[in-house]
C-alpha cells in the first residue's frame, strides 16, 4: 500500500462503503500517477460486480459501479481481487480511525 485513507460515510451498507473505498483509492492512485493497479476488496459481491461476473441490481450501487468503470479508464491495467476480511486488517484499521475521528 502506497497510502491509506479512511473517510466517515455515515450509516450505510457494506457494499456502498466498498464502492466508496474503491473510488477514493482510484482518486489517490491518479494523484500518484499510477497506471497499473491491484485492488484488494473483502466484499466478494463487489469484486464479482466489478469484474463483470455479477450484474449490479441495486440502482444506487449501479451509479457507483458506473463511476468506478469511468475511473478505471484512466489506468492501463487493473486487477480486482477478493481477499478474506481476516487478511484485510489495514482496511479495518482505517475504518476504525475514521469512526474515532468522527466520534471525537
Amino acid at each position: 500500500m502506497l497510502e491509506g485513507r479512511g473517510k466517515y460515510l455515515g450509516i450505510t451498507t457494506n457494499n456502498w462503503a466498498e464502492y466508496q473505498g474503491v473510488l477514493l483509492g482510484l482518486e489517490l492512485a491518479r494523484q500518484h500517477s499510477l497506471t497499473r493497479l491491484k485492488i484488494h476488496l473483502d466484499s466478494e459481491l463487489v469484486v464479482r460486480q466489478l469484474n463483470g461476473q455479477y450484474r449490479v441490481k441495486d440502482a444506487k450501487l449501479r451509479l457507483l459501479w458506473e463511476d468506478v468503470q469511468q475511473a478505471l479508464k484512466h489506468f492501463t491495467a487493473c486487477e480486482i481481487v477478493h481477499i478474506p476480511r481476516a487478511q484485510n486488517a489495514a482496511a479495518d484499521r482505517l475504518v476504525n480511525e475514521a469512526l474515532d475521528r468522527h466520534l471525537s
